[in-house]
């Protein structure tokens, strides 16, 4: 999920990596020039490349990115998205081993997620890619990945003293989002600042690893609990995407989705502590939205509409 992760040490790609470049590419390896370690994320490491004086990204699993991300998936979200303007330009992609190439634009800068301008445009270009009726075959199961990332951590003691009750309270609202009205479309899932990227006056959406078929509201909570939002950013949020006509139940749903959001962030966390990345701060706070917006929904926001988590159909109606 995202780059929240530590600065690492430069690295050097491997011979197997630049014969797919050889390939794809159709160059022999000393066309390849300037091969530069971009970055380390937190399921991949990147290189930047050249190619007849253009700028290139290879992208390199990283060791366990199987368990985390299924690639056929993602090779299928790519097939759709095809010249649709939405994402950056995949030259190629592999759904046996993840690899993957893409253009590399240099004037290329992400969302400041504190820029009340950059938000606006973002939420414009989500509700762009939300509208535009693309589907795919799988679903994300929030719940189901809550309960699959807490399996990974094989019996290992739990961060938090009271996980079982607030894992109990979030899966809760399952009843509550089963209710309420919505539409699935092609959502990002992993729709983080990060991951929007402004190409001169052009909006693009990058790293879709995890898109599915979702409720288009959950991208709006995933955008605001990795930016670490407080309830005030939050609404904001809100009202870009919905030009100031959020209702009291999307809000609320919203806020639950940032709850369920804010578990399966932390479990996922605990799952990546396990393996010596530490998120500090970061999987702290997902925790903390995790109970924190389960309270403002079950207290404040549930008590206003007609709605109830004890059962699956609307007060007052069978």
């Amino acid at each position: 999920m995202g780059n929240q992760n530590e600065d690492s040490t430069e690295k050097v790609l491997d011979p197997e990596f630049i014969s797919v470049i050889v390939d794809v590419m159709d160059v022999k390896p000393n066309e390849i020039k300037n091969i530069t370690y971009l970055k380390k994320g937190i399921t991949n490491d990147s290189f930047t490349f050249e190619v007849k004086d253009k700028t290139y990204i290879i992208r390199i699993p990283g060791v366990g990115t199987d368990k985390l991300i299924n690639r056929v998936n993602e090779y299928n979200v790519y097939e759709v998205l095809k010249g649709k303007k939405i994402s950056d330009h995949v030259i190629y992609i592999s759904y046996e081993s993840g690899i993957k190439i893409t253009e590399f634009w240099e004037t290329a800068r992400v969302c400041d997620p504190f820029d009340r301008n950059d938000v606006r445009r973002c939420m414009e270009k989500l509700k762009e890619f939300h509208n535009s009726n693309l589907e795919v075959s799988h679903f994300f199961d929030p719940f189901a990945e809550i309960e699959f990332y807490e399996s990974l951590w094989k019996g290992k003691p739990l961060m938090f003293e009271d996980y079982v009750d607030v894992k109990k309270n979030v899966l809760s609202l399952e009843k509550l989002i089963d209710q309420l009205p919505k539409q699935l479309v092609l959502a990002h899932v992993d729709s983080i600042s990060d991951n929007f990227l402004f190409v001169e006056d052009t909006v693009f959406v990058i790293d879709w690893e995890y898109a599915a078929m979702q409720d288009p509201h959950f991208d709006i909570a995933m955008f605001a609990i990795y930016s670490m939002y407080d309830r005030e950013q939050t609404d904001y949020l809100m009202e870009s995407y919905f030009a100031g006509k959020c209702t009291t139940e999307i809000r609320m749903k919203i806020y639950a989705y940032m709850a369920i959001g804010g578990l399966l962030w932390s479990n996922w966390c605990e799952y990546k502590s396990a393996l010596g990345v530490d998120f500090g701060e970061y999987a702290i706070k997902q925790y903390e939205y995790a109970k924190e917006y389960y309270a403002i929904v079950v207290n404040e926001l549930l008590p206003k509409t007609e709605y109830s988590l004890e059962m699956r159909t609307i007060k007052g109606k069978k």
